[in-house]
């Protein structure tokens, strides 16, 4: 909005006449989503409160499964569908200062709306059968599978997308999917991705952080990769407008500081799947966009462990009858041994920062 009031409509039409020379830095993919990032988080912080008071008033606690860490009970209660602060304040954020004639803009919005939606009728279920489980497997999956049929279809109806993939380390290895096979691409990914974050989303302020971190990170790939230049002096598959989304980046990266605020041990709300799956989708549909999906595994390292801890996990359970770790996601068997929640979280912070820099390291070994 402010795109398209103070530069497009003010700026272009009056600077002639007015002196209005400040209004040009409007222009600036940069600045934008630096205020992006501030207003999301000014956003998150302000409405916090309200949204945690409106939780509780709801009665939307937090239902905790009986089989997990014993310390985990004294959260039984706490708000949960805090996510919905995150989806807001992006959503806000991103109208406010993106230039919304952009179609990435309005497919990587697509992308957390839809994961989000598919986390809110999860959440929904689990409050009101006060139970840990909410949607079925299958049903979930459904949803998730709907979401990445949408964000494939908008990307080739409405952009000049390629089909070609782009592989880290291999410059000139890059295979053509073609229209269909990268929708499937984009769906199976987009379903393990939204997955993954939801189940990194275990113990106060784990989940939002590594978020942050990554989030950043695919925010900086995505200046890089929309700037025409500076993609082909690095080799990336420059996708036009794709720049814009680095204002949603921004965005993404101000609301998780914010929701950290109040999710901090000991955390005042929980994100619940409505967040969890949200910024999945968000993470996931930015890398699409940029054509860094294989990097992607990189960035969200810490994503992918917890992920692959549970598969892992069941897959010895039924083969072999035995358990891998005391528990799984990975993070429940650091606790089972003895190691304290903020510990788990600095010490997984510390990870995911490594993770974001290897995967910096990869726009120059290509």
């Amino acid at each position: 909005m402010f795109y398209h009031l103070l530069y497009e409509w003010l700026y272009r039409n009056y600077s002639s006449q007015l002196p209005l020379d400040v209004l040009n830095v409007f222009r600036y993919v940069t600045f934008r989503a630096a205020y992006a990032a501030i207003t999301s988080l000014i956003l998150s912080l302000a409405f916090g409160p309200l949204v945690i008071r409106k939780l509780r008033e709801f009665k939307f606690g937090q239902e905790i499964r009986e089989e997990g860490p014993a310390s985990h009970q004294a959260k039984r209660g706490t708000p949960t569908m805090g996510g919905v602060m995150i989806i807001g304040s992006v959503m806000i954020s991103t109208l406010l200062w993106a230039n919304l004639k952009n179609w990435p803009v309005w497919i990587a919005i697509a992308g957390l709306l839809g994961c989000a939606a598919v986390g809110f009728a999860d959440d929904y279920i689990k409050i009101v059968k006060k139970r840990s489980l909410g949607l079925t497997g299958r049903q979930k999956l459904l949803g998730q599978l709907i979401v990445g049929l949408l964000v494939g279809g908008l990307l080739f109806a409405f952009t000049d997308y390629s089909t070609v993939l782009s592989v880290p380390f291999f410059k000139r290895f890059q295979p053509n999917l073609f229209i269909w096979g990268y929708i499937g691409f984009i769906v199976f990914i987009m379903t393990g991705w939204s997955n993954a974050v939801n189940l990194t989303d275990g113990l106060d302020g784990l989940a939002i952080s590594v978020t942050a971190v990554a989030a950043s990170t695919l925010t900086a790939f995505t200046y890089v990769t929309g700037h025409a230049d500076f993609a082909r002096y690095l080799g990336l598959v420059h996708t036009p407008g794709v720049w814009e989304v680095t204002i949603f980046g921004g965005a993404l990266v101000g609301a998780s500081l914010g929701f950290l605020w109040f999710n901090a041990p000991q955390a005042e709300v929980f994100m619940g799947d409505v967040g969890s799956l949200g910024i999945g989708g968000a993470l996931c549909t930015m890398s699409i966009l940029i054509k860094q999906e294989l990097v992607l595994p990189i960035i969200g390292g810490v994503f992918l462990i917890e992920a692959l801890s549970v598969m892992i996990q069941v897959g010895s359970f039924k083969l072999r009858g035995k358990r891998v770790f005391k528990m799984a996601p990975l993070h429940h068997h650091f606790e089972m041994i003895g190691w304290k929640e903020p510990k788990i979280v600095f010490r997984f912070l510390i990870v995911a920062v490594l993770f974001a820099l290897l995967s910096l390291s990869t726009l120059k070994l290509r």
